[in-house]
């Protein structure tokens, strides 16, 4: 007898075999138990849908129906008519014994509306470094408390008299807030653009806000503006290299956008520097410090202030007294600032106005009737001795844009030249420039996220800056006249060289 292998499968080994089998059938059932049942509750869905679809229709023609059948409805009355109250008045008179005039029983709408709640305190925020100090107040990097963003809390600075204001101290007692600052606030408050810094909120000295029911003397006003991490004039001072062309073009056309949307909504800036021009981190520019900015209509009123604009960035009409200007003079200004991205250092850098006049008809060509028709007129363009058309040369009332840019293209010095035109008539809206052929040549501008980076002077320290002119201060009067007539003096004795010589007349 052959004895069995040692390998042969036990009882064990076949009832395992004929357990997994059973378990194998078992899983099969109910998973085609489970795929019947969702089946089932699919075709039970899609027939309530159904139902419902057809309910929901059927409902809508009787609705239907019925207003077609029915006469329209009445609008509901919701304010009474003076008949009916004279006559609920009269039968209340006559029960209650009272006069005929009394107090009628009609309910009046009421609409929602924002409520009235307290000026927030400084001390939400807490300080982390000053910035800067400009001419209407001072601006420093903070941090809300509440919600840990970085913010930039500018202070207004409030104006000081010796008696008769609305919150007395000791020695003196404060006029409020200036003119200026209630403008910056309106216009911050209404503007809403990516090119134009955003306001936050208002917030005043911890003592005031946190106990309004005192009066308590409001003695710091602060803007709660957004943090951004650079402005231009500091970027421009640190360049070892000018920037590209494409990015000059992707500059000035936000710059031209966030004008546009001002001079749109009847804005003057009146004071556009690069100092004021911020960027941040992701090559977005934003307008900043509006305390000189104001609203105006169409046309300008007649009495705006004539002391505008940093000296710099004047136009000539401001310089020669013109009684009125309009949105001209920032377009003069972002003409001036197109110059100092390609040159990287302010274009027309007067000492005084005299000087800046001078360096405006050195850039920018002598006026003529042709070139500025009435200049004459301005107050103080009767005492400028200018050459006359017959014996000026070419050279001088021509403009030099093009050879102190001798690489910017022809576009772009057609563009230049039409910003810092004379005549302010001759320069384009800030619309117009937009849709100037500059920014549709190659190189194309620069997309903002492909802009470099630079280190934050703001969030680390305060900014050093080189020694420039402040804007107009508040309240400063523009001088009644400026005397011009030595503005070429001395030229016709300038020494002579070799070759020939020009002498103005």
């Amino acid at each position: 007898m052959a004895s069995k292998s040692r390998w042969a499968d036990t009882e064990e080994d076949a009832e395992l075999e004929a357990k997994l089998k059973r378990e194998k059938e078992e899983k099969k059932r109910l998973k085609a138990e489970k795929a019947r049942k969702a089946a089932e509750e699919e075709q039970k869905r899609i027939a309530s849908k159904a139902q419902q679809a057809a309910a929901a229709e059927q409902q809508a023609q009787q609705e239907q129906g019925r207003l077609l059948n029915e006469p329209p409805t009445k609008r509901r009355r919701l304010t009474p008519d003076r008949d009916d109250d004279r006559t609920t008045e009269k039968g209340k008179g006559k029960d209650d014994g009272s006069s005929s005039t009394g107090e009628s029983s009609a309910k009046l709408l009421r609409f929602e509306a924002p409520t009235w709640k307290p000026t927030a305190s400084v001390e939400n925020y807490d300080k982390l470094n000053d910035i800067e100090e400009g001419t209407y107040g001072w601006v420093a990097r903070a941090r809300d408390l509440r919600t840990g963003k970085v913010v930039a809390l500018k202070r207004l600075k409030l104006d000081e008299a010796t008696g008769g204001g609305i919150a007395t101290t000791a020695t003196t007692s404060r006029v409020g807030l200036p003119e200026t600052g209630l403008r910056e606030i309106q216009i911050l408050k209404d503007c809403s653009h990516r090119n134009i810094v955003g306001l936050h909120e208002v917030v005043i000295n911890d003592a005031a806000a946190t106990h309004p029911n005192r009066k308590e003397p409001i003695e710091a006003v602060f803007l709660v503006l957004e943090f951004v991490e650079h402005d231009l004039k500091s970027i421009l001072e640190d360049m070892a290299e000018p920037f590209l062309a494409s990015e000059v073009k992707t500059l000035l056309r936000q710059l031209g956008e966030g004008v546009a949307y001002l001079h749109a909504h009847w804005i003057l800036h009146r004071d556009l520097k690069t100092s004021n021009l911020l960027l941040n981190n992701r090559g977005q520019l934003k307008i900043a410090d509006f305390g000189m900015a104001r609203y105006v209509g169409d046309p300008a009123p007649p009495k705006l202030t004539q002391l505008v604009v940093t000296l710099w960035y004047r136009a000539p009409e401001l310089l020669l007294g013109a009684p009125t200007y309009d949105a001209a003079v920032d377009l003069w200004s972002v003409g001036c600032i197109f110059g100092e991205l390609l040159a990287r250092e302010p274009l027309l850098q007067g000492r005084n106005e005299v000087d800046a006049l001078s360096k405006i008809f050195e850039l920018c060509g002598v006026p003529t009737e042709e070139t500025w028709p009435d200049f004459r007129r301005l107050p103080n363009a009767r005492s400028l001795r200018l050459p006359s058309a017959a014996n000026a040369p070419a050279a001088v009332t021509a403009s030099m844009i093009r050879a102190k840019f001798p690489l910017l293209t022809a576009a772009g010095c057609q563009l230049l030249n039409s910003l810092l035109s004379l005549d302010p008539r001759n320069r384009p809206s800030a619309a117009d420039m937009l849709r100037h052929e500059y920014f549709t040549q190659d190189p194309k501008p620069k997309h903002e996220a492909m802009f470099p980076t630079f280190p934050s002077k703001a969030g680390q320290e305060r900014r050093r800056r080189k020694e420039t002119p402040n804007a107009p201060g508040r309240g400063q009067k523009a001088p009644a006249s400026v005397d011009f007539s030595g503005i070429f003096a001395g030229r016709e004795r300038e020494e002579r060289g070799g070759g020939f010589s020009l002498r103005m007349i």
